[in-house]
């Protein structure tokens, strides 16, 4: 598989929450919230158009997961390194981005299977790995709505990774 490739349908998982990303502001704040809610073993698969905040996101929550020391860590975007690697309190957080992922066999390569057991992992372009979708992961799917504005989808496999995300959406602007 190229990066030109087609990518797969993403799993059809129940929806657990929607909500609307007005700035990017927004956007770190919705990330600070799940990053408090997320504990090693979890997954978070982050889909959506080039532009759609996936990356912002991802900084954000590794950076709270970082504590008041990520604020001044560098978050380089993955997408030529494939995988980026921070040693956070209480679990090793692992960004990767699967955009340039020539064939999903190479996940195995990465060592991401193993991280997902161990480590909280940010999956961009998780089209890239289908059909292997962890099955406790929560799939976040964003949108372009507007030129700072997004729309935020959050659906979920097994487990209860999904309504641990939902439960700290109320109430963010």
């Amino acid at each position: 598989m190229t990066p030109d490739a087609p990518a797969h349908d993403l799993p059809d998982w129940p929806v657990c929450a929607r909500i609307d990303l007005l700035s990017p502001l927004v956007t770190e704040r919705v990330a600070e919230r799940v990053a408090g809610v997320l504990s090693a073993g979890d997954t978070l698969l982050l889909s959506g158009e080039l532009g759609s905040g996936k990356t912002h996101f991802a900084r954000a929550l590794i950076r709270a997961r970082l504590g008041p020391e990520g604020a001044a860590e560098d978050i380089p975007s993955p997408s030529f390194t494939l995988v980026q690697t921070y040693d956070a309190p209480g679990a090793e957080v692992w960004h990767a981005d699967l955009y340039r992922l020539g064939h999903p066999d190479e996940i195995f390569e990465l060592g991401l299977e193993a991280a997902m057991e161990d480590a909280i992992c940010l999956v961009e372009w998780p089209e890239r790995m289908a059909p292997e979708w962890p099955a406790a992961a929560a799939l976040l799917r964003f949108r372009v709505t507007g030129e700072d504005s997004r729309a935020l989808t959050v659906s979920a496999g097994s487990g209860d990774l999904g309504a641990r995300i939902a439960s700290v959406l109320d109430g963010v602007a």
